[in-house]
């Protein structure tokens, strides 16, 4: 008779103790530990546009951006958003109350992305935005708490507002130097 294979879960404690020793990163979910892949070249070029864009218009006030290396815990749960701004004084390698938090999307990510954090973060009492941003095709999501966290999308073309920090910004300039099939036809479109 096959029984079960025993899956080891690891305590809050020894989690936030091994990352900070790990190389590699690491999420969290009640127990189990989970390794996070390397991003790719349209990835990093959203998420640095966008902690550049939202750390300028943040100069001198409380709120500040983080990017990747700051984790998010909500219950026991710890995971590393993409972009998130944090309006706290925390001085701990992560934070339970951020006002924005923006995940990048992939093909590898994009069901986790719209399932398991969805629910996790629209469980956090300060968070008023969750951005989802497609690497792949140009379109922009944005679940906002006073709208019940139903979906609005914007494309290019159009003015993305994330009102929990109060900065717009076009589509074509998040999405300025990323190289997909959509920016591309713009970009030709527009010479």
């Amino acid at each position: 008779m096959a029984t079960a294979p025993q899956i080891h879960l690891l305590s809050e404690q020894q989690y936030l103790a091994d990352e900070l020793q790990s190389e590699v990163k690491h999420e969290y979910i009640d127990g189990q530990v989970y390794a996070m892949a390397g991003a790719h070249a349209n990835h990093n070029r959203l998420s640095a546009t966008l902690v550049r864009k939202i750390g300028n218009h943040l100069e001198g006030k409380t709120c500040q951006p983080y990017a990747s290396d700051m984790k998010v815990k909500i219950g026991s749960k710890y995971f590393y958003p993409d972009v998130m701004v944090d309006c706290s004084d925390n001085t701990d390698y992560f934070t339970e109350s951020p006002k924005l938090i923006i995940e990048i999307l992939s093909k590898s990510t994009r069901r986790t992305d719209k399932t398991i954090k969805l629910m996790a973060y629209t469980q956090i009492p300060t968070l008023e935005e969750y951005v989802l941003i497609d690497q792949d095709i140009v379109e922009i999501e944005i679940l906002r708490k006073n709208q019940h966290w139903l979906p609005q999308s914007y494309y290019l073309g159009d003015k993305v507002t994330f009102m929990s920090i109060g900065l717009t910004l076009s589509v074509e300039d998040i999405y300025q130097r990323v190289q997909n099939t959509d920016m591309l036809e713009w970009l030709n479109q527009a010479h």
